[in-house]
């Protein structure tokens, strides 16, 4: 829509007062969303209770590629772009990916935009999760806990990628995130346990019998995390590696399968 000037300049004024820095862009990105100005002065109510700019508008871009989402379910992260870097180079033709802990679907999503060949397969425990994963994707998304989502008879043993963006926050520090994550997103898809590795450490515990010889598992961390996280790869047997992008502020640790 093309929003009235009034309209456009209450919902700056608005957006300014509930102290979103750059409030003329997300009222520029409201304003698209909207079919009227009445809608979008309720689309900037939503966005000064403190629900994500990408909840409201339904959308997120990321990697190239527009992620639609819905309320409740996890908003990717631009510092995931290291992750999907990762993963892409990492894949061989016609690679089998698996994007573990998928939410909207956009790792998964984003990968298979910059590798059209890959045999992709996603999954999540949150049923809100899949369905939206399942609105951008047009590729198997399952539902279940980890590895009990996926097919053993046709991915065991066969992985060639595994992404595994799984919650990391350390459950003391989900009091001090964002309101726009800590009121907005699931907290299963947020929360690490004591040291923000227990999901992590479960998924490393298997990853060697789903992962095919010279496959990788691929996951962030912070960088606190990399000397526990590091650990937890090598007992596992795999060979481990760890990388970081100074401007993306990521970390992502590497297991491979040797053999």
């Amino acid at each position: 829509m093309t929003a009235g000037e009034s309209a456009m300049s209450d919902a700056v004024r608005r957006l300014r007062a509930a102290g979103c820095v750059f409030a003329e862009d997300e009222a520029a990105v409201l304003a698209g969303a909207a079919l009227d100005d009445r809608i979008l002065a309720e689309l900037v109510t939503r966005r000064t209770q403190g629900e994500p700019l990408e909840q409201v508008v339904g959308y997120a871009d990321f990697c190239g590629v527009r992620v639609r989402l819905r309320p409740g379910v996890f908003v990717p992260r631009v510092r995931s772009e290291l992750l999907v870097r990762l993963s892409v180079a990492a894949a061989p033709a016609d690679a089998i990916v698996v994007d573990l802990c998928c939410g909207s679907g956009a790792l998964g999503m984003a990968v298979q935009h910059r590798r059209p060949d890959v045999d992709l397969h996603s999954a999540d425990i949150d049923p809100v999760a899949v369905a939206t994963a399942r609105d951008n994707l047009h590729t198997p998304v399952h539902l279940g806990n980890l590895f009990d989502a996926l097919p053993a008879t046709t991915l065991r043993g066969r992985i060639d990628v595994l992404i595994a963006n799984v919650p990391y926050v350390a459950t003391r520090h989900i009091p001090l995130l964002p309101a726009e994550a800590r009121d907005h997103e699931p907290h299963s898809a947020l929360d690490g346990g004591p040291d923000g590795l227990d999901v992590f450490r479960a998924v490393i515990a298997e990853a060697p019998c789903w992962l095919a010889p010279g496959g990788v598992l691929l996951s962030e961390i912070t960088e606190a995390q990399a000397t526990a996280a590091t650990e937890a790869v090598q007992a596992a047997g795999l060979d481990c590696a760890v990388f970081s992008d100074d401007d993306l502020e990521a970390q992502v640790i590497r297991g491979r399968r040797m053999r």
